[in-house]
């Protein structure tokens, strides 16, 4: 995500205004790595300076995600899970590895679509993996609107208001690690109690064993 820097980043949304906010967030969402968080802060900073408005900016900013959410969802519902069974295939990962992943992800899809907006990676891939899951579309739309509002207005908010007295550079490195932190939190979520499943089991084979 390092081929814009910070201050080209600013000149883009100078120059393109919510436009900007609007493309960055929505191309993120839609499954490709670019920094549209990052712009949305921006847009939040330059709000709160008085070059941009902070309502066009908050509703560009869902808009943006809602929509990049639901072009990620349908690439992943139309296409996504051949494609990742592909991938396995290629890693040499057995098919009922996959299958046990995606029941995983089915039975906490609701709260990743929400929740993921918050988390590094996830807000990239949470669209796809909801489509490639296929999680009803209703039910997605409703989570992927709801944690939209949320997190634009959270992200918004405080670089409006946060924006006038600390530095734009710090803020962002802020959120960043943030997100950092809350994605180690969801791989440890994820990955403790499937070492204490397995070690549980090795115990009980060593103690048939025994």
């Amino acid at each position: 995500m390092e081929f814009l820097s910070l201050e080209q980043i600013k000149e883009l949304a100078h120059l393109y205004g919510y436009w900007a906010v609007f493309a960055g967030i929505a191309i993120e969402n839609t499954g490709i790595p670019i920094p549209g968080e990052t712009i949305t802060i921006v847009g939040g900073f330059l709000a709160g300076s008085g070059e941009l408005n902070y309502w066009l900016v908050l509703l560009t900013a869902i808009a943006g995600a809602v929509t990049g959410d639901n072009c990620g969802y349908w690439i992943g519902r139309i296409g996504g899970w051949q494609f990742l069974l592909k991938l396995a295939r290629f890693f040499r990962l057995p098919e009922t590895e996959v299958e046990k992943a995606k029941s995983k992800f089915v039975d906490n899809a609701a709260k990743a679509v929400f929740f993921g907006r918050f988390i590094t990676l996830l807000r990239i891939f949470a669209g796809p993996i909801a489509g490639i899951v296929e999680m009803p579309y209703p039910k997605f739309l409703f989570y992927n609107f709801m944690g939209a509002t949320v997190w634009g207005a959270i992200i918004v908010t405080l670089a409006y208001f946060v924006g006038r007295i600390v530095p734009l550079a710090q803020l962002v490195s802020y959120l960043a690690q943030f997100g950092i932190v809350a994605l180690l939190a969801v791989i440890a979520w994820v990955v403790i109690p499937l070492w204490f499943k397995s070690y549980n089991a090795q115990k009980r084979v060593k103690g048939l064993g025994d």
